[in-house]
């Protein structure tokens, strides 16, 4: 299999905004020769960034669906760039745009637009986790070797996700954002209903900048709270999902997301220039206890979501593999990817990380090499305990067991049943797996992974 080139999109619909990002990819064949190939991004190069653009909406509760298909259209105009051009990418939901009622009819027709690619609405922690990754942090992290707490603060939402050395410790997610508020002229035209009881703020007052002041406070105290005190004083309107656990020393904090530029950078623009107050937050978190803490400012801001897009890397599973009573394709299933620490508590791990997925996701965790068979059983009973009402179940495992662990599974009466093994993965991944090939020997997979800036 021969080295390629693929040309890719990353389409980020947010609560305030709608952007795009166009990247050649550099797809490698790391295997040796007359082995199984094993494709994997090499290199990255971003080609083209649209204009950042208001997320169109018809009204409070409904996408308009048409509006960010001519911002996508015109925005392939711009680039230069034509549909059949384009073989990969993803398209993400994010913030509180995803609660829309018609969010997944938008993703739809998006896709549709605009290729096969990836798409999903993000629940909160998976986009802390994405949020993450294209920010840098977790390559922060992991090259410092240190306890990182990433604030993405949006338009509706903060998502917030705990890294020890480049590993997730913890996520979670306030609703607390920019465009809670709505000013137009300097009215107020919108408060949003988690702010019922935290403010005197009226629709169709006239205010300044410093009667929104003592909101944004309020809203900077839940965050400090989150990092300096434990949560408990946090209103439960401000809540999107229960308080995070962190530990007692937290080294680094770092933001994205729209507000976070106005933290960083010290700005003298119109406070109501977005018509919200995006800036004004962004500017009293810079005077709070959270920036008097050490805080980098991460490789991202803004584009921290989807810096790049949905790549497919395309592999072969391992010869040795199990399925039965499953319809192929499978297509688009979220990866609940384990550590090796983890995997040693599997079935805690495994029910922990479900919450995350709004759709079941493909379990993934390393394997062991040469495990015994009271350990392939131990491991299927653990499996069983957490995901076993999963249909179909789909287990990924990076060691070459899974012939074993799929017959243990099996023999324990789970039905619907795909297990994969010599695959590499992690959070933020989709999977698709194709009909048996070579005689029913292996199966195609693809690993759709959205790739992040470095």
């Amino acid at each position: 299999m021969t080295d390629e080139t693929l040309l890719s999109v990353g389409i980020d619909l947010g609560t305030s905004t709608t952007q795009l990002v166009f990247s050649r990819l550099h797809v490698k064949n790391r295997a040796a020769a007359f082995t199984i190939p094993q494709m994997e991004i090499a290199e990255k190069e971003i080609l083209y960034k649209s204009d950042i653009h208001f997320t169109p909406l018809l009204d409070d509760s409904t996408i308009h669906g048409s509006g960010v298909r001519e911002i996508v259209a015109e925005e392939y105009r711009k680039a230069g760039i034509s549909l059949a051009d384009v073989d990969t990418g993803a398209v993400i939901i994010t913030g509180e745009t995803a609660r829309k009622e018609n969010a997944e009819a938008v993703l739809a027709e998006l896709s549709s637009f605009a290729g096969d690619f990836v798409v999903a609405t993000a629940g909160p922690h998976l986009e802390s986790i994405l949020a993450g990754k294209g920010s840098g942090a977790e390559e922060y992290s992991r090259e410092h070797r240190c306890t990182l707490l990433h604030f993405d603060i949006g338009g509706g939402t903060t998502n917030m996700v705990l890294y020890q050395n480049g590993e997730i410790y913890s996520t979670g997610c306030l609703n607390i954002g920019g465009r809670l508020v709505k000013v137009n002229d300097g009215v107020i035209v919108y408060i949003s209903p988690v702010l019922d009881g935290l403010t005197d703020l009226q629709v169709g007052q006239k205010v300044t900048e410093a009667e929104l002041l003592p909101l944004c406070k309020t809203l900077v105290n839940a965050l400090e709270d989150m990092v300096i005190g434990a949560g408990e004083t946090i209103p439960l309107s401000l809540r999107t999902t229960a308080l995070m656990k962190l530990p007692e020393k937290i080294d680094v904090l770092s933001f994205s997301g729209g507000v976070a530029d106005f933290i960083y950078t010290d700005s003298q623009e119109d406070a109501f220039r977005y018509g919200d107050i995006g800036v004004l937050l962004g500017r009293t978190i810079a005077k709070s206890r959270l920036y008097s803490a050490k805080t980098i400012r991460p490789t991202e801001t803004i584009r921290a979501t989807v810096v790049g897009a949905g790549s497919h890397s395309t592999q072969l599973s391992g010869s040795t593999i199990s399925y039965d009573g499953v319809e192929f394709p499978l297509k688009n299933l979220p990866v609940l990817a384990l550590s090796e620490e983890e995997q040693s508590h599997l079935s805690d791990a495994i029910r922990k990380k479900r919450a995350w997925f709004s759709s079941p996701p493909a379990i993934f965790f390393p394997g062991w090499k040469n495990p015994s068979f009271e350990q392939i059983s131990h491991v299927a009973e653990e499996i069983l305990a957490s995901a076993g009402d999963m249909s179909p179940l789909v287990i990924a495992v990076g060691a070459d067991m899974g012939k074993a662990l799929g017959q243990a599974l099996v023999a324990r009466g789970q039905k619907g049943l795909v297990c994969v093994d010599s695959l590499s993965m992690g959070s933020g991944a989709y999977l698709d797996i194709g009909p048996p090939v070579a005689g029913g020997a292996v199966l195609p997979v693809v690993i759709k992974t959205l790739i992040f800036e470095k």
